[in-house]
């Protein structure tokens, strides 16, 4: 089981860090350099975790865990209107990037109202494309109630944030309800306002650690960021994107922004030192955003092996 963790210390002998990964079997999934300090947001095997902090240490850094590491979040509103758009939105999604999350934000069509708000189709499949979503409503507790037909039938792990206290067992639907996150006129800067987005990056980790772990139970049978590396080597085409983030990885798979209809079979045609071609391990079909590949590592259990 690869272990998501960041690193935080000096750009001078950073590189040990990333040799020492790589020996490992592990990944770099994201450098950031500011001045003299680097960030390394990593994947590693947890049972080589004691040599990655044994060097971390000896270089004088930082070694936490980041769950959110290597995974897409969808951040949903009712609407991208000014009424259900307010800051705590943009504060929620910059939060969950800074811990590591790739973040989409979704307006619903029909969000409005709270006896007729829906979601449609294809937003429920375009939200289940993603490991988790955070669920943003305001102050009035019987409205938020009354809007859980809204992540109802999504089927991965959602968090949803409002203003009041509302128990869970009123909220069935909801993974975590995390409150003191209403509608507010102004960014996050208080103490206790952070704090309250420090309570939905750990509901979106413990939810991200429970999806872990049932995969855990019926293993991939090759890693996302595997795939990510063969299709970096084998499609180049990909570097060129103009998204920003080319491949965005996932719990079970990856993301490849390229348009299906021209580059589908060149994806599925990836092939492996194990003699594999990523077609027989995964399933490689349209995205519900834009027109982008979407791929989806079988389990063990399907097809018989793991590498």
């Amino acid at each position: 089981m690869l272990e998501p963790v960041m690193f935080t210390g000096g750009v001078y002998k950073h590189d040990m860090v990333v040799e020492l990964v790589e020996d490992l079997g592990g990944y770099v999934l994201q450098k950031n350099v500011s001045q003299s300090e680097v960030i390394l947001l990593i994947l590693l095997p947890s049972e080589d975790m004691p040599a990655l902090k044994a060097l971390v240490s000896e270089l004088r850094g930082e070694l936490v865990r980041a769950p959110l590491a290597g995974t897409e979040i969808a951040v949903v509103t009712p609407t991208l209107a000014i009424h259900h758009l307010p800051h705590s939105a943009c504060d929620i999604a910059e939060y969950l990037r800074r811990n590591g999350a790739k973040t989409n934000m979704i307006g619903l069509a029909r969000g409005v109202g709270r006896e007729i708000a829906q979601i449609n189709e294809y937003e429920a499949g375009l939200v289940n494309e993603h490991d988790a979503a955070v669920f943003i409503f305001g102050n009035f507790a019987d409205c938020i109630k009354k809007k859980e037909s809204l992540y109802r039938s999504i089927s991965v792990p959602v968090i949803v944030t409002g203003g009041p206290e509302i128990q869970a067992c009123n909220l069935p639907y909801a993974f975590e309800y995390v409150p003191t996150v209403g509608r507010v006129a102004h960014r996050a800067k208080k103490a206790t306002e952070l704090g309250s987005l420090d309570k939905i990056i750990d509901a979106v980790g413990r939810a991200l650690d429970k999806a872990r772990t049932d995969i855990a139970k019926d293993p991939l049978t090759t890693s996302p960021p595997r795939v990510m590396d063969a299709v970096r080597e084998q499609v180049p085409e990909v570097e060129y994107s103009f998204a920003p983030l080319p491949i965005a990885l996932d719990l079970n798979g990856v993301r490849v922004k390229l348009p299906y209809e021209e580059y589908a079979d060149r994806v599925e045609a990836v092939k492996f030192d194990e003699g594999v071609n990523l077609g027989e391990v995964a399933t490689v079909k349209p995205s519900k955003m834009k027109d982008y590949i979407l791929v989806r590592i079988l389990p063990a259990s399907e097809t018989g092996f793991t590498f």
